[in-house]
């Protein structure tokens, strides 16, 4: 019995020593992806497939607010561990981090005021700063003049008092924009540019993490084949 004891013990003891700490920075005003609470709380799409996947690699979640363009700089400097914020896998971004496999694909859409906004007349594009949205509209948009915001949440209130056109962002993310508010929609069709976005969303980490990345992987792999991953996307991008 006692040797049965210690075995046990032992047994829990390693795996105590694999349990391991994850950090995920992020920039919670990006909503269905991540957001902030009435508690101060992060939350969101991006939340739940990082908890799901540490809870498959015996890992403790924690979540970082960090503006979106510092992410990689940050996650350059081992501030965190990772970072998990809509981020588009693209080759330039991918010679600074590794990515993960994509966990969500992605597109680009623009939004207006209903009955007002016109992409052939527009002149001014609202977008988030540091992110592939903005890259694309001034190397491939130029007849758009970019006006950048730290969140696309602040660029609204410019979109209805006209001093931008339209909005420019993550299909996904403008979707649930439109859902609270009424008297915007979208304009034209949604543009995919492989070089900026339509790659997929990935998880970043340093370069020297390949452990952590391996883990990573395995996880999402683990969450897509058991059903998981499926119940999370139903929660935030189709239930409205």
């Amino acid at each position: 019995m006692k040797k049965l004891l210690l075995t046990a013990l032992l047994a829990g003891t390693a795996f105590a020593a694999q349990a391991k700490d994850i950090t995920f920075a992020m920039e919670p005003s990006y909503p269905p992806f991540e957001l902030t609470n009435e508690k101060g709380e992060i939350i969101g799409f991006d939340v739940d497939v990082a908890n799901a996947i540490c809870k498959e690699i015996q890992a403790t979640c924690h979540f970082k607010s960090q503006a979106f363009d510092a992410l990689i700089p940050s996650l350059k400097a081992k501030r965190f561990d990772a970072a998990i914020s809509a981020i588009d896998i693209t080759e330039a971004r991918a010679k600074q981090v590794s990515f993960s496999d994509p966990y969500y694909d992605s597109s680009a859409s623009f939004i207006g005021v209903k009955g007002k906004a016109d992409l052939a007349a527009a002149k001014n594009v609202g977008v988030q700063n540091g992110t592939t949205y903005q890259q694309y509209v001034v190397a491939e948009a130029k007849q758009y003049t970019p006006k950048s915001y730290a969140s696309l949440q602040d660029a609204i209130l410019d979109l209805k008092n006209g001093r931008i056109d339209v909005i420019f962002g993550d299909t996904a993310v403008l979707a649930d924009m439109l859902t609270k508010q009424a008297d915007l929609a979208f304009v034209g069709d949604k543009v995919d540019n492989k070089k900026y976005f339509g790659n997929g969303l990935g998880i970043a980490v340093n370069k020297g993490s390949k452990e952590l990345l391996a883990d990573l992987n395995k996880g999402l792999a683990v969450i897509k084949a058991n059903g998981e991953y499926q119940k999370i996307y139903d929660k935030w991008m189709t239930a409205k």
